[in-house]
């Protein structure tokens, strides 16, 4: 049971009402998630501008989806990890690699790089040295690309920290938390 109001276009704050039409649109439905921060119209803004941003980052859909399952999986967020589970799906992934994903884990070394970094940024709160922004570099990253990995993981933190603390109800087909290696 959340423990904020899940709200919809009939009970909405006015300036939460047209972000919610645009999700609607986006999922054809209203993720609970999403539900829960238009109790916020600025919060809400803010979270559904940064997905729209990161969107059209350079690092495309499937990795925004596997950092977001990597970074779901370590601060034990059911909720976002089953919706990135659904997404990165849609965007082509297979369930082998976005589970494998949640444990920072890829047949690829560029990703396998990029999602070791990102749960670094978690486990250590951002405090990477030279050496890991080094790994990405030398995993073929760019300066503008290790700064959006960086920003994915900050929104994924926001999302996480809003279903954890908020006990938003799961809305997408459940995924198994795994352990931390």
């Amino acid at each position: 049971m959340s423990r904020v109001t899940l709200l919809d276009s009939s009970n909405a704050p006015a300036a939460s009402q047209p972000l919610l039409a645009q999700i609607q649109a986006a999922f054809q439905s209203t993720p609970n998630m999403f539900r829960a921060v238009a109790n916020s119209p600025v919060a809400l803004q803010s979270m559904w501008a940064a997905f729209g941003a990161l969107g059209q980052g350079t690092l495309g859909a499937a990795l925004g989806e596997k950092i977001a399952v990597a970074v779901a999986n370590r601060n034990r967020c059911e909720y976002c990890l089953a919706a990135h589970t659904a997404l990165g799906k849609a965007a082509g992934v297979t369930a082998a690699d976005m589970q494998a994903a949640q444990s920072a884990e890829s047949d690829d070394p560029r990703t396998a790089a990029a999602l070791r970094f990102a749960l670094r940024m978690v486990e250590q709160r951002a405090a990477v040295g030279e050496a890991e922004v080094q790994r990405l570099r030398d995993a073929g990253f760019d300066d503008g690309q290790i700064v959006e990995i960086i920003a994915h993981v900050a929104l994924n933190l926001f999302t996480n920290y809003i279903n954890v603390a908020l006990d938003v109800p799961v809305d997408f087909p459940r995924v198994e938390l795994r352990a931390a290696a």
